[in-house]
C-alpha cells in the first residue's frame, strides 16, 4: 500500500498547498480520501481523475470536500475531448463511486446547480454522471478492489467518520476531523499508518472537535500503532510542526512523520 499527501492544510489552501486530500494506491486499487480545495489540482499531477477506483469523504466541511465538483468536472471533460463528441463516448463514461456521508446527495445538486454550463449540459452532472454517489452511515464496510473500507464515527462538530482501510498487506487508518474520543482508538487499532490531524497546540477546549499534537500521539499509542503521520496543518511554520511533532512524541515512542505535499511513501510490509 502506498500513500501519497496531496494537500494536508486545515481550512484553505495556504502558502501553495491544498487542503485535505490523500491517495492511497494498492497493487489494485486507487483510492482518494477527501477531496478538499486545491486537491482537484494536485491529483492531476500524480493520476488521472478516471483511473480511480472509489472517493471517500470523511464529513461535509468545505475543507474536506470542495474540490469534487471540478474534479467531476474533469471526469466528465474527457468525454467531451473524444473525437466525435460527448455522444460517441458517454457509453464508455465510468462512473466513480462517491462514498459520502447521509444528506450529501442533495447538497451536492444544490452545488452543482450553482454553475451551469449552459453549453455543454454534459457538465452540469458530475454528480449524476462522474460520480455514483453512496451515501454511507457509521458502521458501514464496503470492498473496492482489494482493499476493505470500513467508516467509524467519530467527534466532530459536523458528522464526521474516520477512514480505515485494509488490504491482506497493510491497514491505514485517517481521523478525518476528531476530538479525543475512544471510537478513534478502534478506528486505529494496531495499524501500520495512523494518518491523524493535529490542528491544535493544545487540547480542543472549545467541542468543536480536534486534536492537537499531544492528542495524536496519545492515539497512536493506546491503539497500538506502528507508525504515525501528522496532518491536517493550521500553520506549516518550522517552529509550530516541529512543536506538534514533539508534542506527539511525548506520547508515542514510534516513528512520527509531519504529512508534505507530494509525499509518497509506502506502508506495511
Amino acid at each position: 500500500m502506498q500513500l501519497t499527501v496531496l494537500g494536508c492544510r486545515s481550512g484553505m489552501p495556504a502558502d501553495g498547498q491544498a487542503s485535505s486530500g490523500y491517495l492511497v494506491e494498492t497493487g489494485r486499487t486507487r483510492l482518494l480520501l477527501d477531496c478538499g480545495p486545491g486537491v482537484a489540482t494536485a491529483l492531476s499531477a500524480v493520476v488521472e481523475p478516471s483511473a480511480l477506483d472509489a472517493v471517500v469523504i470523511s464529513h461535509l466541511h468545505a475543507d474536506h470536500c470542495y474540490d469534487l465538483l471540478p474534479v467531476g468536472k474533469s471526469l466528465l471533460s474527457t468525454v467531451l475531448a473524444f473525437p466525435g463528441g460527448p455522444a460517441a463516448r458517454q457509453a464508455e463514461l465510468r462512473p466513480v463511486p462517491l462514498f459520502v456521508p447521509e444528506g450529501a446527495r442533495e447538497l451536492f445538486t444544490r452545488w452543482a446547480a450553482l454553475f451551469p454550463v449552459t453549453s455543454m449540459p454534459l457538465l452540469d452532472k458530475a454528480f449524476e454522471r462522474a460520480f455514483e454517489v453512496r451515501e454511507y452511515r457509521p458502521g458501514d464496510r464496503f470492498d473496492v478492489g482489494d482493499t476493505t473500507v470500513g467508516l467509524h464515527e467519530l467527534r466532530h462538530v459536523l458528522p464526521n467518520c474516520g477512514i480505515r482501510v485494509e488490504t491482506d498487506a497493510a491497514t491505514l487508518a485517517y481521523t478525518g476531523d476528531t476530538g479525543v474520543t475512544d471510537a478513534a482508538v478502534k478506528l486505529a487499532a494496531d495499524v501500520d499508518l495512523l494518518l491523524a490531524e493535529a490542528t491544535l497546540t493544545e487540547p480542543d477546549q472549545t467541542g468543536h472537535g480536534h486534536l492537537s499534537g499531544g492528542d495524536a500521539g496519545r492515539l497512536a499509542a493506546r491503539a497500538g500503532a506502528r507508525e504515525l503521520m501528522l496532518t491536517h496543518f493550521a500553520c506549516v511554520e518550522p517552529s509550530w510542526t516541529r512543536a506538534l511533532h514533539q508534542d506527539a512524541a511525548s506520547a508515542f515512542d514510534g516513528p512520527i512523520r509531519l504529512a508534505r505535499p507530494g509525499e509518497r511513501i509506502t506502508i506495511g510490509s
